[in-house]
C-alpha cells in the first residue's frame, strides 16, 4: 500500500523520527500493516472512526479500503449489512444496520427531483460495492391530475467507497412492487413484473409483465421475453452459480375483481415461474402449479432467500403471522419450519429478511402488558427495535434489541431493505 509519510529533504533523524511517529495511520507500525489492521474494523465503525484524526478520515474514506477488505478478508468476516430505507430515500436518510455489532450508520439521502415526491414501493438491492435503487411509484407534479400516482422509471447507485450517489441508465419501462435479482458472478440485474400502485392507494394502479435486464458495465438496460402474465407485488431471486442458472418469480397479483361493484380486490397468484439462463442466454420461461390449495392462504407472504453455499437451490422461507414455512421443491409446496418464539404486537407490520444465513424477524415484540402499551405509543420516537433470529441450519433461535436512528418507528409495511456484504 502507497505510504502516507511524505517528509522533506532536510529533515534531520530527529525531526524523521518525530514525523514518523504523527504522521503514520498507527504510530510506531508501518502503514501497510496500519492498513491491514484497519481494514479488520466493521464497516458499521468506519463513519465513527473518521473523525480519530485526519489520516484515518483519508484512510477510511478512500476506495481503495473496501477492495482491501475483499482482498484480504474471507467472505465469512466481511460485514453482513442490512440496508433499510424508512420512506422516501429523497427525504428521508437510509441507514446501515450491522447485526453482529448492533452498529447503525447513516447514509446521505438521494438526489432529490424537485417535481416527483412520496417515492414508494422501490426495490433496493446489493450489487459488489454498490446499493441499486430502482423505480417505484411516486407523485409527479408535472402529471394532471395531481393526486394520481404513476410508476418511475429511475435508477440510482449509491457507492459504498465513495459514499456518493449517481444516476443511471432509467429502465425501459416504469415499474414498482417488481421482482429484481443481481445474477450471481456477472454484472447483470433482471426485473420483472410490476406495476403502478402506490402506498396511498393499496386498490388502484396497473400491472404489466415486461422483463429487463441492466448490463452494469454497459450502463444499459435489454428487453427480455415478458411474463406469461400481468405479475405485480411480486418477488424474484436466483438459483444456481455456474453457466446453468434460473430466475424465479413468486406471487403478486394480475387482474383485480370487485365486490359488490364498487370495492376492488386483487387476485392474487399462488404459483410461480422461472426462465432459465444457459451461458448467459435467456431462456423461455415455463410455469410451475399452485404452491397451496384453495383456503391454505390468500397471497404469498414475506419472503426471505438464504443462499446456497454451494450453489445449489437456494433456502426459501416465508412468513406468514407468527409461522415461518420452507418452501419444497420436489413437491411444489410450503411446509411449516417453525414458529416465533414471541408474537409481535402488530403482524402487519413485520420485517423478514435473510443475513448471513439467519432469518431476521423485526417488529414490536407483544408482552401482554397494557401499561407498557401505552407507554410504547406515547413514547414511539425512542422505541426499540426487537429482532427475533433463527438459524435453519441448527434450528434455534435467539433475540436482540437494538435502537434505531430513526425519528419514527420503522413501518416495515412500507420500508424497503436489502442486504450488502462489505
Amino acid at each position: 500500500m502507497k505510504n502516507f509519510i511524505v517528509l522533506s529533504k532536510s529533515s534531520t533523524d530527529e525531526e524523521f523520527h518525530r514525523e514518523n511517529l504523527t504522521l503514520t495511520l498507527i504510530p510506531g507500525l508501518p502503514d501497510d500493516l496500519a492498513a491491514l489492521i484497519l481494514s479488520f474494523l466493521p464497516y458499521s465503525h468506519h463513519a465513527r472512526l473518521r473523525s480519530t484524526c485526519k489520516l484515518w478520515k483519508h484512510f477510511f474514506s478512500s476506495k481503495t479500503l473496501i477492495s482491501f477488505r475483499r482482498n484480504h478478508l474471507h467472505s465469512s468476516g466481511l460485514s453482513h449489512l442490512l440496508c433499510i430505507f424508512p420512506e422516501d430515500p429523497t427525504i428521508s436518510s437510509p441507514c446501515v444496520f450491522d447485526p453482529q455489532n448492533l452498529a447503525w450508520c447513516n447514509l446521505p439521502p438521494m438526489p432529490c427531483n424537485p417535481h416527483v415526491y412520496g417515492l414508494c414501493n422501490f426495490t433496493s438491492i446489493g450489487h459488489d460495492s454498490h446499493v441499486y435503487v430502482l423505480g417505484g411509484s411516486l407523485f409527479d407534479t408535472r402529471s394532471f391530475p395531481l393526486d394520481r400516482p404513476s410508476s418511475s422509471s429511475s435508477a440510482f447507485r449509491f457507492d459504498f467507497m465513495t459514499q456518493t450517489w449517481e444516476s443511471i441508465s432509467p429502465m425501459i419501462s416504469p415499474r414498482g412492487s417488481f421482482a429484481c435479482a443481481a445474477i450471481p458472478n456477472s454484472n447483470q440485474i433482471i426485473a420483472a413484473g410490476g406495476g403502478s400502485r402506490h402506498t396511498m392507494f393499496a386498490a388502484a394502479g396497473s400491472r404489466m409483465n415486461s422483463v429487463e435486464m441492466y448490463d452494469i458495465g454497459t450502463n444499459e438496460w435489454v428487453s427480455l421475453d415478458g411474463l406469461p402474465r400481468f405479475r405485480a407485488g411480486c418477488i424474484g431471486f436466483m438459483v444456481g452459480e455456474g453457466d446453468d442458472k434460473e430466475f424465479w418469480v413468486m406471487g403478486g397479483y394480475g387482474e383485480s375483481r370487485t365486490v359488490l361493484g364498487v370495492f376492488p380486490v386483487d387476485e392474487y397468484y399462488s404459483d410461480a415461474v422461472v426462465m432459465e439462463l444457459k451461458n448467459g442466454v435467456m431462456g423461455k420461461w415455463r410455469e410451475l402449479d399452485d404452491m397451496w390449495e384453495e383456503g391454505e392462504r390468500r397471497k404469498l407472504g414475506r419472503i426471505a432467500v438464504i443462499e446456497d453455499v454451494n450453489g445449489g437451490f437456494p433456502g426459501v422461507f416465508m412468513l406468514d403471522k407468527s409461522d415461518i414455512f420452507r418452501y419444497d421443491r420436489a413437491s411444489n409446496h410450503w411446509k411449516k419450519e417453525t414458529s416465533l418464539p414471541k408474537k409481535l404486537t402488530d403482524e402487519s407490520s413485520v420485517g423478514f429478511v435473510a443475513l448471513n444465513g439467519e432469518l431476521h424477524v423485526m417488529g414490536s415484540a407483544s408482552d401482554g402488558d397494557a401499561t407498557e402499551h401505552y407507554k410504547s405509543r406515547q413514547h414511539k420516537r425512542s422505541a426499540s427495535l426487537f429482532l427475533q433470529i433463527y438459524d435453519p441450519q441448527n434450528m434455534i433461535w435467539r433475540t436482540l434489541i437494538t435502537k434505531p436512528p430513526f425519528l419514527q418507528p420503522l413501518d416495515f409495511k412500507t420500508a424497503v431493505m436489502c442486504t450488502i456484504r462489505l
